[in-house]
């Protein structure tokens, strides 16, 4: 029985593509069962030192062996290594517990509180006396504002007052009214009365100087 030309043609193909798989597999074998076990060079970093105080910093990388292999561990996201670090774990197996003494894994090793003594009541003993009120009254009228520091006798024997406010000068006798607001009093030698109407306070002004 003789083959056509569509079966040379595909009996062709098909060991064109075994020929293809036969080769891929034997790279694949070959790449991955057949490498050594080879160590891994790591380059540490080159760190520049400047002229100034030595401050101790924590090192970039550490290598720790794993088998026959060393690998970094660093802080770069390239440097970083999952591998599970045995170095670390012992050094944390070796601390010493230095607490107070208590054991945490029991209830009965409970710090003891010590609560402090009353020193006085917190409330007053007896009765509480209250405390009267003092009735506060109106404050005191405000001084007047004038200076009385000198008086004139008139021809007919009447004595008249000067009296001082801020620079004004007046001369006032009894029942004059100075500032529409202050009226004179008695005048003597030695003091005039002066009433502010405004609040219905009357006060002596002593004579200044004596």
């Amino acid at each position: 029985m003789k083959m056509g030309a569509e079966d040379k043609k595909k009996l062709t193909v098909l060991c064109v593509v075994g020929v293809l798989a036969l080769g891929a597999a034997y790279y694949i074998y070959s790449q991955v069962f057949s490498s050594p076990d080879v160590p891994v060079a790591v380059t540490a970093p080159v760190v520049t030192v400047a002229k100034g105080p030595v401050v101790k910093s924590a090192p970039v990388a550490a290598a720790v062996p794993v088998g026959n292999v060393a690998k970094t561990v660093g802080t770069a996201p390239t440097q970083l290594d999952p591998t599970l670090q045995m170095g670390p774990m012992l050094v944390t197996e070796g601390l010493v517990y230095t607490g107070n003494g208590r054991n945490i894994f029991s209830a009965n090793s409970v710090a003891v509180m010590v609560i402090p003594k009353m020193i006085a009541p917190a409330r007053p003993q007896g009765p509480v006396v209250p405390q009267p009120v003092v009735q506060q009254g109106p404050p005191p009228p405000p001084p007047i504002d004038l200076t009385f520091f000198g008086t004139v006798t008139s021809a007919a024997g009447k004595r008249r007052a000067f009296l001082l406010r801020g620079e004004d000068v007046f001369l006032a006798s009894e029942g004059d009214v100075v500032q529409r607001r202050y009226k004179v009093g008695a005048v003597s030698a030695n003091s005039v009365v002066v009433e502010d109407m405004t609040n219905n306070n009357k006060q002596s002004l002593p004579l200044i100087g004596r």
